[in-house]
């Protein structure tokens, strides 16, 4: 396995030379993660496939590029990636007409080929799609848990419109699922946010898929700002800065869950993800430290899952709340996880509107706000 980065911005290309003896006539894959004015250019993605001619090359719009240690905005990072003995198979949807979630999961894992499969991964439009219904999908046809782990592409902090696009310039409304095939090929991911609980533990008492109506019997609105104090007036951007933490019946671990909407005249809240009712919930509030530090523990616990902790490529997908929480830190979550990888891992990713992971390997997939998810390859 051989991976090559490249980097564009500003009109030109920041990084453009590729390393000697890098194979682009036979790469198989090509991910571009960038802001949606680049990634939807034509002569940007033109420029791409004329130096990788034979590769699926996979695009997302989103809220910030991550490389090497560094966090950009307003660029394209480009990785490409070279299997030895491992192969891929990339598949789409347009659901910019039918939006069913659910459905679109099913679908998806259904067109990949199921023979040798060691691992999906998903990169979903992220302005209309349902994440809880879109895993959900996926889980109901991978008898085998098969990890599936991916994101959801950003728009910066507009929330207005994402991309993804499958060998075209990116568009609304695609979802592209990637396969990857071949018993020489090591797969590792894990998830992890570091928000700090507070509050007592409530119970959802009136929900409707991913928009919440009552708590414990009231409003959901009402409740909860309660506890924003001077926030309030900052809805719904504020809620940002205090996501939910989820309890299902049927997860050993707590989910979070980014508001992203809210609605003055029926006092509900709009939600990334499902929540079901009968869940429990708590408030959680940043500490930045925590919340840092848990892309460590993120990087750590995927390294685990390779000969000597060493990857070849790990794909980092951060919140956009994160980014937005950390300002000038955001870096150093990055960095975090650099320093469990060390120099020899290539490292790519940007900042989303939603993760996608299992909690451990041979659980379910599940949608994730507010963490640091990573994906790691070798081929071994």
């Amino acid at each position: 396995m051989k991976t090559a980065q490249l980097q564009f911005g500003s009109g030109e290309w920041i990084i453009g030379e590729l390393p000697e003896n890098f194979p682009a006539d036979k790469t198989q894959l090509v991910l571009v993660f960038g802001s949606g004015e680049l990634v939807t250019n034509q002569s940007v993605f033109s420029s791409i496939k004329e130096k990788f001619p034979k590769a699926d090359i996979v695009s997302c719009s989103t809220s910030g590029e991550i490389l090497h240690k560094e966090v950009y905005d307003d660029t394209v990072v480009v990785t490409a990636i070279y299997f030895e003995k491992a192969t891929t198979q990339a598949v789409s949807i347009d659901i910019s007409q039918s939006v069913d979630s659910y459905e679109t999961g099913k679908t998806l894992m259904g067109m990949l080929s199921q023979d040798k499969l060691v691992s999906v991964f998903v990169i979903s439009e992220g302005s209309f799609i349902n994440g809880s219904e879109l895993v959900a999908g996926f889980n109901a046809v991978n008898p085998n848990n098969i990890p599936v782990t991916g994101g959801l592409a950003g728009d910066a902090a507009r929330f207005e419109k994402t991309q993804v696009g499958l060998n075209t310039p990116a568009k609304e409304g695609t979802v592209v699922a990637i396969g990857f095939y071949g018993a020489g090929l090591l797969v590792g991911h894990s998830s992890f946010g570091g928000w700090d609980e507070f509050g007592k533990e409530r119970v959802i008492t009136k929900s409707v898929k991913n928009v919440l109506y009552e708590i414990d019997g009231q409003k959901a609105l009402d409740l909860y700002k309660e506890y924003l104090g001077p926030y309030v007036d900052e809805l719904p951007g504020s809620a940002l800065l205090f996501p939910i933490s989820l309890r299902t019946e049927d997860s050993s671990k707590n989910l979070v869950r980014t508001i992203l909407n809210v609605n003055e005249a029926d006092g509900s809240m709009i939600f990334a993800g499902n929540m079901p009712e009968g869940s429990k919930m708590r408030l959680m509030k940043v500490n930045f430290e925590k919340v840092i530090n848990g892309s460590s523990v993120a990087a750590t616990t995927t390294a685990s899952m390779h000969d000597n902790n060493k990857a070849d490529l790990a794909i980092l997908i951060s919140c956009v709340g994160r980014k937005l929480i950390l300002q000038d830190r955001t870096s150093e979550e990055v960095e975090a996880a650099q320093k469990v990888f060390g120099e020899s891992t290539a490292i790519a990713g940007f900042y989303s509107y939603g993760e996608l992971s299992p909690f451990n390997p041979g659980s379910n997939c599940e949608l994730h706000n507010q963490t640091m998810t990573i994906t790691t390859f070798t081929e071994l």
